[in-house]
């Protein structure tokens, strides 16, 4: 077996794992000490054979975080981070998000922050300046627009049980 077959199939380990993008594959492997050369051939196979494949990547992921109420400006940060070129994020994202659904994903995150935040602090929290702040500053850090933010907020209303 040559360091090209090598290579090759640690590759193939590397995403029978899960989906990578080609800017983290290339770092996996060079990480795993395969000369550059290698590195770089394996990834032109790789997206010949169309295992590997960023805008795939990118749909995916972008679908899974949605699921879990992330908002987009932070996706849009983690595939930046992983290599995802802007085109292609902006692109994926707009495909598969789009503003009723991000308000709805943002006002289910804020209900359910809001329970909690009742919870730990009791009723009148959400009343004060500082409970909104808190609410607020958890929503942004999700990865939502400031603007939304900030409207969702000041139409919030304490959840009555």
């Amino acid at each position: 077996m040559t360091d090209l077959d090598d290579c090759y199939l640690a590759a193939l380990r590397i995403l029978n794992y899960r989906f990578n993008s080609s800017s983290e594959l290339k770092r996996k492997l060079t990480a795993k000490k395969f000369d550059r050369k290698l590195v770089d051939e394996t990834i032109a196979r790789l997206r010949e054979e169309k295992w590997l494949d960023d805008e795939r990547f990118a749909g995916a992921y972008v679908r899974t975080r949605m699921m879990k109420k992330v908002g987009p400006l932070k996706i849009e940060r983690e595939l930046h981070a992983v290599g995802v070129d802007d085109e292609t994020t902006r692109r994926v994202l707009r495909e598969n998000g789009g503003d009723d659904r991000e308000l709805d994903d943002l006002n289910a995150l804020c209900d359910k922050r809001k329970r909690l935040l009742l919870r730990r602090h009791g009723a009148g929290y959400l009343e004060t300046a500082e409970g909104r702040n808190n609410l607020a500053v958890y929503l942004l850090k999700q990865g939502y627009d400031a603007a939304l933010v900030q409207r969702v907020v000041k139409e919030t209303r304490v959840l009555e049980d």
